[in-house]
C-alpha cells in the first residue's frame, strides 16, 4: 500500500483516506488505476482496521472518467467476431467487480466530490454509501457523448439513486447536473463552500461512523443494501436472520455505559479475514 502511483492511503483513529492523486491527468481510470484501487479496497476489506472509508481527490476534478488510451491501447474491444465480442463481456466484468467492492466493502464508504465527477467517476461515486460535494462539483454521463454505453455501473445504480426521469435525461444528453441540483435531488447528502471544507466534512462523518460498533455498522450496511434490492418481506426475515446473527449485549451495554459516563466508547475491530488459499 506505499508503492501506490494513482492514489495515497492513509489511516488514522480508524478512518482510511484514499486520495485520487493524479491531477495532472484530471485523475483519469487507466489500468493502473484499476489494479491499485482493487488491492487497496481489497486490503481495506480483510485487514478490519479502518471502520470507515473517504475517497477524495485532488487538482482541478474529482476525476475524468476513463482514460481514453484505456481504449486505444491497454483494453482493445473486439468487435470484428463473435469471440471477440464474447471477451468484452468478460473484460467489462472484471472492471465492473472493482467498484463493486466499493458497495461489498465490510465499511460504509463515502465520496467527496469535487470539480468533475465524469463518467467512470459517476459509476465509483454511485456505488459509494454516502456522497458530499463542493459546491464547484457536477456529475456527467460522459459515455454517450464519445458514442457508447455507459457500462460499469451508472445506468444500474443511479436509478436507485435519483428519480428515473432525471436519469433518462443526463443518460441520453451527456448534460453536466451541478452540485445545487444533485442535493436537492439527493445523490449527494451536503453541499460545502470549498474543497477543504468538503473533505474536513466528510472525514468528520466518517469519524462518527467509526465511533459506533464496528459489527452493528456492517449489520447496517448489510441491512440497507439487501434492502434496496429485496421486497420490505423479504428484508424483515433477512433483517432477523441478521439481528440475531450479530447481537452483541456487551456492546449495548458499553455503547449505554458510555453515554452516561460522556466518554467514548470501545469496541473491537472486525475479525480480520483470510482465505482458504492462506492456510498451510
Amino acid at each position: 500500500m506505499d508503492k501506490l502511483s494513482c492514489f495515497s492511503l492513509s489511516i488514522e483513529n480508524h478512518v482510511a483516506h484514499l486520495v485520487l492523486n493524479r491531477p495532472e491527468a484530471m485523475n483519469t481510470m487507466g489500468p493502473t488505476f484499476w489494479k491499485e484501487l482493487d488491492a487497496v479496497l481489497k486490503h481495506l476489506h480483510r485487514a478490519g482496521e479502518a471502520r470507515a472509508l473517504v475517497i477524495s481527490s485532488t487538482g482541478k476534478h474529482f476525476s475524468a472518467g476513463m482514460s481514453l488510451d484505456t481504449f486505444s491501447s491497454a483494453i482493445q474491444m473486439d468487435d470484428h467476431s463473435p469471440e471477440g465480442r464474447a471477451a468484452i463481456f468478460d473484460s467489462l466484468t472484471d472492471i465492473q467487480a472493482t467498484f463493486t467492492l466499493l458497495e461489498t466493502l465490510r465499511i460504509p464508504v463515502i465520496a467527496a466530490i469535487h470539480g468533475g465527477c465524469i463518467g467512470g467517476a459517476v459509476d465509483m461515486v454511485t456505488a459509494c454509501c454516502i456522497r458530499y460535494a463542493s459546491d464547484d462539483a457536477f456529475f456527467c454521463i460522459q459515455e454517450i457523448n464519445i458514442g457508447m454505453v455507459a457500462d460499469v455501473g451508472t445506468l444500474q445504480r443511479l436509478p436507485k439513486l435519483l428519480p428515473m426521469g432525471l436519469v433518462k435525461e443526463l443518460a441520453y444528453t451527456g448534460r453536466r447536473m451541478p452540485a445545487a441540483q444533485a442535493l436537492s435531488q439527493g445523490l449527494v447528502t451536503q453541499v460545502f463552500d470549498t474543497h477543504a471544507a468538503l473533505v474536513a466534512g466528510a472525514l468528520q462523518t466518517a469519524k462518527e461512523i467509526a465511533s459506533k460498533p464496528p459489527v452493528a455498522i456492517w449489520g447496517t450496511k448489510q441491512a440497507l443494501n439487501y434492502a434496496r434490492d429485496h421486497s420490505t418481506e423479504d428484508s424483515l426475515r433477512q433483517m432477523g436472520w441478521l439481528q440475531g446473527a450479530i447481537w452483541s449485549n456487551p456492546h449495548v451495554k458499553e455503547a449505554i455505559t458510555a453515554m452516561k459516563q460522556k466518554r467514548e466508547a470501545s469496541y473491537p475491530d472486525l475479525t480480520p479475514l483470510q482465505g482458504f488459499k492462506e492456510f498451510g
